[in-house]
């Protein structure tokens, strides 16, 4: 039997074939890619993860240059780029596609990132308190939600809710050391901010399949149609599915920020692609105060009432939040995109103030 991973590739891939050129054919006009381009400023740096996610705005913002960067993932081997000093790379799914990718991309000699905005920009779980599936969040914390002990959920201690809790800690509500030093970061409030007010009002994809799937839960905004929201993202290379494993990521959260993060999207790779502009940020080579984090909700991350977590996971897909949520990763992203790119002037030595 085929794993949930492989089944997601699978499906992505043909989704990829349909929703447009494939990379190899992203070369611009002239169809040359620029292989010994060095130093090329980038206004705006768009980080997807697989194919359909860099699609979304390949389809969109070109025509496009192709820079090959060594030490990328062998899937994507390029980074694309447009007039406008937009480009976009896709860094292969998971924490070490993620962490290889985004380091060969900050230490190529390819792109001056000093000025750089890096746009996270993938689908994820959507927690049903905060979001539904089509819905776009802009988030302030990044929560590993991987760096955990973890005692079997058979054999909890009496009187524990979960079978997860801080490493070196003692019980499941502490808050650990933050040995790692990369459990939690936190973002630039003030670009999120202005993320969420560019993009709040954005007129977001939906489809009849996801308007189905979100009426079987009996509450908002599960059963709203999607928007545009601010909270907080916790990722992790395990695809968890379940009303308990969801509330322990709320808790998880607000443990992590001294409850001032709103758990909402469940993802795989921000804490690691995050972490891997810091190692560049330690040298200057990228400003760690112009990284945003935008997630779109694709499938629940829990089951409605009646449903069992087996059932919500292995059918994920049938909730047909796929395409909306990467039509939306362009509907919610771009205007963020284009009023940096428009008003340079303004986004240059810092997020402005307005």
């Amino acid at each position: 039997m085929m794993t949930r991973s492989l089944i997601a590739t699978a499906v992505l891939s043909l989704a990829a074939c349909a929703t447009g050129p494939s990379f190899a054919q992203d070369r611009g006009s002239d169809g040359l890619a620029e292989s010994n381009a060095q130093n090329r400023p980038v206004k705006v740096m768009i980080i997807t993860m697989f194919g359909p996610e860099g699609q979304a705005w390949l389809d969109r913002l070109g025509p496009w240059k192709t820079v090959a960067v060594p030490g990328l993932s062998p899937d994507y081997p390029n980074v694309n780029c447009n007039k406008q000093d937009v480009c976009v790379i896709t860094t292969g799914m998971g924490y070490a596609n993620a962490s290889a990718s985004i380091m060969a991309l900050t230490f190529s000699s390819r792109f001056d990132l000093r000025h750089t905005y890096f746009l996270i920009s993938g689908i994820a779980g959507v927690d049903p308190a905060r979001g539904t599936v089509g819905s776009a969040a802009w988030a302030k914390y990044l929560v590993d939600f991987g760096i955990q002990w973890e005692i079997d959920a058979r054999e909890i201690p009496a009187g524990w809710k979960t079978g997860y809790l801080g490493i070196n800690t003692k019980s499941p509500t502490e808050k650990p050391p933050l040995d790692y030093r990369n459990e939690v970061f936190q973002l630039n409030p003030k670009l999120a901010d202005a993320a969420f007010a560019l993009s709040r009002n954005a007129v977001l994809a939906d489809s009849a399949q996801a308007q189905v799937a979100r009426s079987k839960f009996s509450y908002a905004p599960a059963n709203q149609p999607p928007s545009v929201v601010q909270c907080d993202i916790a990722s992790g290379n395990t695809w968890w599915s379940g009303t308990l494993l969801g509330e322990r990521a709320r808790e998880w959260t607000k443990i992590l920020t001294d409850n001032k993060g709103v758990y909402c999207m469940t993802a795989q790779e921000d804490n690691a692609t995050f972490e891997a502009l810091k190692r560049a940020s330690s040298i200057k080579r990228v400003d760690l105060n112009r990284v945003a984090a935008l997630r779109t909700g694709s499938d629940f991350d829990r089951p409605y009432q009646g449903q069992t977590s087996a059932d919500n996971l292995l059918n994920y897909a049938d909730q047909g939040g796929f395409v909306p949520a990467t039509e939306n990763l362009y509907r919610a992203g771009n205007p963020l995109v284009q009023d940096i790119v428009t008003h340079w002037g303004e986004w240059r030595d810092g997020v402005p103030h307005r």
